[in-house]
């Protein structure tokens, strides 16, 4: 069963400090830059932000030791993209995970083979990984962006027609995300 539960996790002091990466002797540092690689690997806004959310709930229930941030990133992004209604190709997200890993690694592009074994493989670690998501957050997998609020907020303040506010309002947002 899940720690974390209701619309959108609050997570306690004590989660935040001690999460299961930590708990593995995990460095913080190193946690956290593979959190925000793993984000930046994440298609629409909403299906992007979602599956941000999924990807960080998930590791407040997981260890980085025990799960690849490639496979959870790709799980996080194809569960969201189903969440949000906007579905994505499997084929179309191992292309561009493959890409973003050779790019990262400043490796040039090389396509993947379409029978290859690479393929088969990433398929086969999506499907885990989105297996593993839904069960250790106990298949609670709704999120609430904050953007219909922000919205909501300008139009009360008569802000929504502002030159910079609602562009700075939306850019908080999204980094809040990363």
């Amino acid at each position: 069963m899940s720690k974390l539960s209701l619309q959108n996790a609050i997570l306690t002091y004590e989660q935040l400090e001690s999460t299961p990466s930590k708990l593995d002797e995990i460095p913080e540092d190193l946690e956290d830059n593979l959190r925000r690689l793993g984000c930046e690997m994440i298609q629409p806004q909403v299906a992007m932000a979602t599956a941000k959310v999924l990807f960080q709930r998930f590791f407040y229930v997981a260890s980085l030791r025990k799960f690849s941030i490639r496979d959870i990133g790709m799980g996080s992004l194809f569960l969201a993209s189903k969440v949000q209604e906007s579905p994505c190709k499997i084929r179309d997200l191992i292309n561009v995970y493959h890409y973003l890993i050779r790019r990262y690694r400043n490796l040039p592009p090389e396509p993947l083979e379409y029978f290859g074994s690479d393929v088969y493989e990433m398929k086969e670690a999506l499907t885990v990984a989105e297996m593993q998501i839904l069960k250790k957050l106990g298949f609670n997998v709704h999120v609430q962006l904050p953007y219909g609020l922000m919205v909501n907020y300008l139009k009360v303040l008569e802000l929504t027609e502002h030159e910079t506010i609602p562009q700075k309002a939306w850019g908080y947002l999204n980094d809040a995300h990363v």
